[in-house]
């Protein structure tokens, strides 16, 4: 009985508010009625990013986005600086290789972020300039680690290097502070399904105006994923292809949802329920460890936690699942099952972080980790504390 608890880090719970707008009924998409939904939606999006420059809705994934990131600014044979923080940086390396590109990939124990003393020593060691891209996760969802994305801003202009920086926010996009445009960022990768408290199936490009100037002698191919048809269209509130309708209904929901309550505190809300899932894991013990390792880096979206070598953390998630109805995150590739992660992002509020925990508190004594259970109580404190 009651509802199914779904607490991985995406994709997150919709509002009822975004499921109610994704049930109206399909429009025309050439029609003046869509217009001004597009025009709505393109223009509401922006200061989500923190940019006045344009933002490129794609009916995608997050991975088109990624290659959409790539394929739009650079040329084959380009090397791209990329960073080993967790699965997700792995996997974007792994497209710019395919696409053609030369990447160096800074090796990392996916416990930390992208280093900016790392970043500023390969830049400055490139003064020929050959190195055309940066390639950053900014909260990487296999590990629960947020790289300091201002401060790999500072690295690169302290060597004047010109290379352009990509930065992937698929899970902190409307979850954890970022700025587009204050930070220098050039192209900012998102998809729909986490901090936007949508369905999987919309991703985004926001770009600079470096990042459309690259884009005029881009030489990898593209076509779906060219950015200068669908800016075109989009001046006057339309897509060059079928858009995802209802999902950009309910996007113009989530976008009123967002500022009713205010980006700050929605950042806020985020930070404060973080902090409670991890005096939880501190009050819990019993072994277990933030995946994270920096505290400046703690992620405000989920929280990966590393169990103790003689237990299996998808035997966890199995025991979980079975008896509470609640999905937790995997651990992937490097961490499957040394880690599990809980979601605390999106449509998320005290009653719903203390009934997750609940149920990890209960897991955890099934599964036979001798954990204190005075882990919820800790929760329970940190939240009263910040509220006072």
């Amino acid at each position: 009985m009651g509802r199914h608890f779904l607490q991985i880090p995406g994709p997150t719970n919709c509002p009822d508010e975004v499921l109610r707008a994704l049930a109206a009924p399909t429009i025309d998409h050439r029609g003046p009625e869509f217009q001004a939904l597009g025009r709505r939606v393109l223009e509401g999006i922006r200061p989500v990013f923190g940019t006045g420059n344009p933002v490129v809705i794609y009916p995608a994934s997050g991975t088109g986005a990624w290659e959409a990131a790539l394929v739009n600014t650079l040329s084959p044979g380009d090397r791209v600086l990329c960073f080993e923080t967790g699965h997700f940086a792995t996997l974007w390396q792994r497209m710019a290789t395919e696409l053609g590109l030369v990447v160096d990939f800074v090796p990392g124990d996916w416990r930390h972020g992208v280093d900016p003393a790392q970043v500023e020593e390969r830049l400055a060691a490139d003064p020929a300039g050959e190195i055309k891209a940066v390639c950053c996760v900014h909260n990487e969802t296999s590990t629960g680690v947020t790289s300091r994305i201002a401060e790999v801003r500072a690295a690169i202009d302290r060597t004047g290097h010109p290379a352009l920086l990509l930065v992937d926010t698929i899970s902190s996009l409307a979850s954890i502070d970022y700025r587009h445009d204050e930070w220098g960022v050039d192209v900012t990768v998102a998809g729909s399904q986490k901090g936007l408290m949508l369905p999987p199936g919309l991703s985004f490009n926001a770009i600079s105006d470096k990042a459309l100037a690259a884009s005029e002698h881009a030489g990898l191919r593209r076509s779906y994923w060219d950015w200068r048809p669908i800016l075109e269209t989009n001046a006057n509130g339309f897509f060059p292809y079928t858009p995802a309708t209802n999902l950009l209904y309910g996007l113009e929901a989530s976008l009123k949802l967002l500022r009713e309550e205010g980006l700050k505190n929605v950042f806020a809300r985020h930070d404060r329920h973080a902090r409670a899932t991890r005096a939880a894991v501190r009050a819990w013990g019993g072994g277990l460890e933030m995946l994270c390792q920096d505290e400046r880096e703690y992620s405000s979206s989920l929280t990966a936690i590393l169990v103790p070598e003689q237990f299996d953390a998808d035997e966890i998630r199995r025991i979980i699942l079975q008896r509470f109805d609640m999905s937790l995150g995997a651990g992937l590739s490097k961490v499957a099952g040394k880690v599990f992660r809980i979601g605390h992002l999106g449509a998320f509020e005290d009653l719903t972080l203390i009934g997750t925990l609940g149920g990890v508190q209960m897991g955890l004594q099934l599964a036979g980790l001798p954990i204190d259970t005075g882990g919820v109580n800790a929760a329970l404190e940190s939240l009263r504390d910040e509220s006072q």
